[in-house]
């Protein structure tokens, strides 16, 4: 019971660590989103065309300009792009590969399913161990 205590007190203060380090890059990315959709509505709503760009918009919108329809659904900084974007630096700050590191070796069972190895245990010498995950499809 005081190990499993301990085990989760432990847990808990590596999460709220995360969440201390993790805070001013995902403030950083929030404002620069905030920013990007700021600009995008200004540069397309605000902007007054000169009489110029008018008459070529009567003859329609170039094929690489599409009609810009500002709504919620083509936002970049919505609650879900918000979520994303913790989620996906929480897991970089825990991944287990680092830059300049050392590679991870997890346990592995070969194909029969009776034997358990590490990844690195099937690399010979000072030859690089290459793993493919290609897919057949």
């Amino acid at each position: 019971m005081l190990h499993s205590l301990g085990v989760h007190t432990l847990q808990l203060l590596t999460q709220a660590a995360a969440c201390i380090l993790l805070f001013p890059r995902f403030l950083l990315t929030a404002v620069m989103l905030w920013l990007l959709d700021f600009l995008c509505i200004r540069k397309k709503m605000l902007t007054m065309p000169t009489a110029e760009e008018a008459a070529s918009a009567s003859e329609g919108p170039p094929p690489d300009d599409p009609p810009v329809c500002v709504s919620d659904s083509n936002r970049m900084f919505t609650l879900e792009s918000l979520k994303a974007v913790w989620h996906g630096q929480k897991l970089d700050f825990f991944k287990s590969a680092h830059v300049g590191s050392l590679a991870p070796n997890p346990e592995v069972i070969q194909l029969d399913g009776q034997k358990k190895l590490r990844i690195l245990d099937f690399a010979r010498g000072k030859r690089p161990l290459i793993l493919n995950f290609g897919s057949c499809t």
